[in-house]
C-alpha cells in the first residue's frame, strides 16, 4: 500500500505544477491582451477568478507529497540538542496535529462546498458556480488526509516508507 500512497501524491504534486504552468501562460497571454488593448485584444475574461481557484487546487495538489518529503519549513534553534527520545515524541505530535488540521480543514471545505451548491453562488464574470472549485481542490485535499494519517503512522512505526525513499527534511 506504500507504493500507491507515493505515487499518487508524486502524480498529484506534478498536475499542480502543471495547473501552475496554465495559470501562469494565461496570466501571460491576460496581461499582454492588456497591454495590447489598443489593437483590438484585451484581457483573458475571469483570468482572476481561474487564478484564485487554479492556485487553490495546485496548493492542495503540492501538500501531500510536501509532507512525505518531510519537505515543510522547520525553523528550529535547539532540535538538535534534544534527546532523540523527545525529537521522536515532537515528530509524532507534529505529525498528529497536522493530520487532526487537515481533517478538520477537509471537512470544513465540504461543508462550505456544499453551502455553495445550496444557495447557487457564481463567480462576477464568468459566472461558474463557486461550488466547482471546492470540489475540484477536494480530490487532493482528501488525498491530502489519507498522506497526513499515513506519515502519521510511518513516524510511529507501524509501516515504513518505500525503499530508497529519502525525505527532503532540513532543520534551519
Amino acid at each position: 500500500m506504500t507504493h500507491p500512497v507515493y505515487a499518487i501524491s508524486r502524480a498529484m504534486a506534478w498536475f499542480g505544477a502543471f495547473v501552475l504552468v496554465l495559470l501562469a501562460a494565461m496570466s501571460v497571454i491576460s496581461i499582454a491582451g492588456r497591454a495590447l488593448s489598443g489593437l483590438g485584444l484585451g484581457p483573458v475574461p475571469g483570468d482572476f477568478e481561474l487564478v484564485e481557484a487554479g492556485t487553490a487546487l495546485a496548493v492542495f495538489s503540492f501538500l501531500p507529497w510536501a509532507h512525505l518529503k518531510r519537505g515543510h519549513a522547520v525553523v528550529d534553534l535547539m532540535w538538535r540538542v534534544y534527546p532523540a527520545p523527545m525529537r521522536r515524541m515532537l515528530d509524532i505530535l507534529a505529525d498528529a496535529l497536522m493530520f487532526a488540521l487537515w481533517v478538520l480543514l477537509v471537512w470544513r471545505m465540504g461543508v462550505a462546498m456544499l453551502d455553495y451548491r445550496d444557495n447557487g453562488e457564481v463567480t462576477f464574470i464568468l459566472q461558474f458556480p463557486v461550488w466547482w472549485g471546492y470540489a475540484a481542490s477536494m480530490v487532493p485535499a482528501t488525498l491530502g488526509c489519507v498522506v497526513y494519517g499515513w506519515r502519521l503512522l510511518e513516524t510511529l512505526g507501524l509501516i515504513t516508507p518505500p525503499s530508497g525513499f529519502e525525505s527532503a527534511e532540513v532543520v534551519h
